[in-house]
């Protein structure tokens, strides 16, 4: 064996408890994250409101202090109407960790603020690739689809949102709307 190989193996040995105890802490993570959605379709409306916190918390982990204090700044520029400079933050955190799924959601959100609503469509759908149960995305897709004129893929996405989230307050109030706006209708 050369003395390359020797060095990749001792480097590999000494790596290898890190990562597994990464890989674990995902697992857990990802354990978390899926009692709570269990939890979530059967809560009622307060006990739901604690269970979507912890989820929006777990959801804005990255595992990096970091890109988290980055998320925290660019969180605060938006609350600020500095649309872009939050964009700015959120895709420094895209650039250094790419499957950081609320990184993009955040992104999005500032995008759709700042009135790019295609931009903004092109995040959530990198959103939803990494986080299926992103129901922020989701009612976020169909707060874009309703804007453009398309209520029936935006009642989609609504629905789809209820169903992850069944107390999303938001989407509750656009189902009946465009539910009430379709009667309306003819066929």
């Amino acid at each position: 064996m050369g003395l390359r190989a020797a060095i990749l193996n001792r480097i590999v040995a000494a790596l290898l408890p890190l990562l597994l105890s990464l890989a674990a802490a995902q697992a857990e993570d990802g354990a978390k994250l899926d009692g709570l959605f269990d939890r979530l379709k059967t809560a009622q409306a307060g006990e739901a409101s604690r269970i979507e916190r912890e989820i929006w918390l777990e959801w804005s982990k990255s595992g990096s202090p970091a890109l988290d204090l980055l998320l925290q700044r660019g969180r605060d520029a938006m609350t600020l109407g500095d649309y872009s400079a939050a964009i700015e933050h959120f895709t420094a955190i895209i650039d250094h960790d790419p499957t950081f799924a609320e990184a993009w959601n955040a992104r999005a959100t500032a995008l759709y603020l700042s009135g790019a609503f295609g931009p903004s469509l092109g995040d959530i759908a990198q959103v939803l690739a990494l986080n299926p149960r992103h129901f922020g995305a989701l009612s976020g897709l169909g707060m874009i689809l309703e804007g453009s004129g398309n209520p029936q893929k935006a009642l989609a996405a609504y629905r789809a949102a209820l169903a992850i989230h069944p107390h999303l307050q938001d989407a509750l109030e656009a189902v009946k709307r465009l539910e009430k706006a379709a009667e309306g209708q003819e066929i």
